[in-house]
């Protein structure tokens, strides 16, 4: 049996989300036609709520420390269809409309390695 609990959590009820000490949640990116997993990257409070205010991907670089709007320079946008949160409140499934590729490699997805 498939259960889906909706909750809405809005930008102004984020409190069932538990962020890292650093301030973060991990973000999984999945195509909402195909379920194709498409990326992972991080978000802090701010870019979520962008994210929910905008309707576009927003994410928090750990490298550059700094937030960013996913296809600013590439033109390759996500536009966020529906966003879940996991049983315990610490990780985000985010199913988005990609324009483009997914990967800074310039693939579609992120993940197109195998390990064998």
């Amino acid at each position: 049996m498939n259960e889906m609990e909706t909750i809405q959590i809005t930008k102004n009820n984020l409190d069932k989300l538990k962020f890292t000490a650093d301030g973060l949640i991990p973000v999984i990116a999945q195509d909402h036609k195909t379920n194709e997993v498409l990326m992972m990257a991080w978000m802090n409070m701010d870019s979520l709520k962008a994210t929910l205010e905008g309707g576009k991907a927003c994410y928090w670089s750990r490298s550059r420390q700094s937030f960013w709007v996913k296809g600013e320079t590439s033109g390759h946008f996500q536009f966020v269809k529906e966003i879940y949160y996991d049983c315990d409140g610490d990780t985000l499934l985010m199913k988005v409309e990609q324009v483009g590729a997914a990967c800074h490699t310039n693939k579609r997805s992120c993940f197109y390695r195998k390990i064998k």
